[in-house]
């Protein structure tokens, strides 16, 4: 009895432990560059797209305000507490650590009592805006996985724009406008995402859903990245293969979600009514205990892995290839144009990886021999480079190749690249007729084969 029951537990363990196998594959986490496979010319790597892991991208970030003089403490300053606008006898001093607001508390592990908050002066200039600009800087291309979230430890600001960069803050895009009357702020009509759809997923809308002033559990502010994923993979998100294929084929939808930089613009503090109060300024300011960003680095689907050198960020490359991003193939092996990796097919993406430059491979080759140097394509070496991609390596004479391992040969051919008679090998060479149907298409599928290389066709 106790056997038949341990057989079943074993049976169910071992189906479940395959169902968990595949599940990443199935939901297309691109968790794996490549794999070794067996084929009839022995093990070779079978390549694939692959992406990082998504994670906390707070964790290296830079952050920069403008004005450098806004954070409050310097010289010390009293303002009023969150719950109660009129007891205003807290203090920001930036010479005590305890009464201090850096920057850098907006990103810190929370834990000190009450909690932990940057702090922007108070609105004593007023009638003059109190306009802030904070800046995160990643000095890398990020790709946004989950929802940006802004913890404000005062009420949430009545005006305020989000902003990206893709292009290391050069230039400026707005991500999403939050007011607490978006026609009067932005001349805008206020929207939601769920008012958006697949087809107006890119719009830039104005919400006033997160602009409340003074109010119990009225702190937070999302940028909803995880609402628009559900246009395309459903409420959630079971498919995320519908979601990759939308990104691989749509470059402004790629685009949208992908940032070297944020910039949360400031524009107008809580007031929780319509006038200011002139004579409690310092009941309005700014603080933020706590921002969360969530992404990958952006390697073009030829790295699994992203370290951090130098204070920088760095794709871990495959594919032979290389750069910050994975954005060129490397040294010897630009036989081909650079090509990102593609998410379709689903689940394993196709790799276009790079290949050995000809310079590398040797001479083109002629019509009675193969490259000379067929070594250097790594044939038996656990880091292979495609045999034939029917675009620079072709097969020769009439051969097929074969999943970019191996040419398939007509009868009369063999050879790596099926560059050589089989006759060659018998005791008495080949005969004048020998293999003579085959020969008359050699010249024209190597001459196909050489203008292939330089882009041209014979039509």
């Amino acid at each position: 009895m106790y056997l038949s029951r341990f057989l079943s537990l074993h049976a169910l363990w071992v189906t479940v432990s395959s169902v968990m196998q595949h599940y990443p594959s199935v939901w297309g986490h691109y968790d794996v560059c490549k794999t070794q496979i067996y084929t009839e010319e022995g093990k070779v790597w079978d390549y694939m797209a692959c992406q990082p892991e998504a994670r906390d991208m707070i964790k290296y970030v830079k952050v920069t305000l403008d004005p450098p003089d806004i954070t409050c403490g310097d010289p010390p300053e009293t303002f009023c507490a969150m719950g109660n606008p009129y007891m205003c006898n807290n203090e920001c001093d930036a010479s005590t650590q305890e009464l201090a607001h850096p920057p850098e508390l907006m990103f810190d592990l929370e834990g000190r009592h009450p909690s932990t908050f940057w702090q922007s002066t108070t609105w004593k200039d007023y009638p003059k805006p109190l306009h802030v600009n904070i800046t995160l800087s990643w000095n890398k291309t990020i790709e946004l996985t989950d929802n940006i979230v802004i913890t404000f430890e005062s009420g949430r600001p009545d005006q305020m724009i989000l902003e990206k960069s893709l292009d290391y803050g050069r230039t400026w895009q707005p991500y999403q406008y939050y007011a607490t009357d978006c026609l009067d702020a932005f001349h805008m009509d206020p929207k939601s995402v769920r008012d958006l759809s697949q087809h107006t997923v890119l719009e830039i809308i104005c919400t006033e859903e997160y602009s409340t002033g003074y109010m119990t559990n009225s702190k937070i502010i999302h940028f909803e990245i995880k609402d628009r994923f559900a246009f395309f993979a459903g409420p959630r998100l079971h498919n995320m293969a519908s979601l990759y294929g939308q990104l691989d084929t749509t470059k402004k939808l790629r685009d949208f979600f992908t940032i070297t930089d944020l910039r949360i613009r400031l524009l107008r503090p809580a007031t929780g009514e319509i006038y200011v109060d002139e004579q409690h300024l310092a009941r309005y300011f700014y603080a933020i205990s706590d921002i969360r960003v969530y992404g990958r680095c952006k390697c073009n689907l030829h790295a699994t892995g992203c370290k951090e050198e130098n204070k920088r960020l760095l794709c871990e490359c495959e594919h032979n290839t290389t750069g910050p991003d994975c954005g060129k193939c490397k040294k010897n092996y630009q036989g081909r144009p650079w090509s990102p990796g593609s998410y379709l097919p689903i689940p394993k993406g196709t790799a276009n990886i790079c290949i050995p430059s000809i310079s590398s491979i040797g001479n083109p080759p002629k019509f009675d021999r193969i490259w000379p140097n067929i070594s250097s394509l790594e044939v038996s070496k656990p880091n292979q480079a495609n045999v034939c991609d029917n675009e620079l390596l072709h097969c020769q004479n009439g051969g097929t190749c074969i999943n970019n391992v191996r040419c398939q040969c007509p009868p009369a051919y063999t050879g790596i690249l099926c560059e050589k008679l089989k006759c060659e090998r018998d005791p008495g060479g080949c005969s004048q007729n020998s293999g003579r149907g085959a020969l008359s298409q050699g010249p024209l599928f190597l001459l196909t084969a050489l203008l292939g290389a330089t882009g041209l066709c014979i039509c």
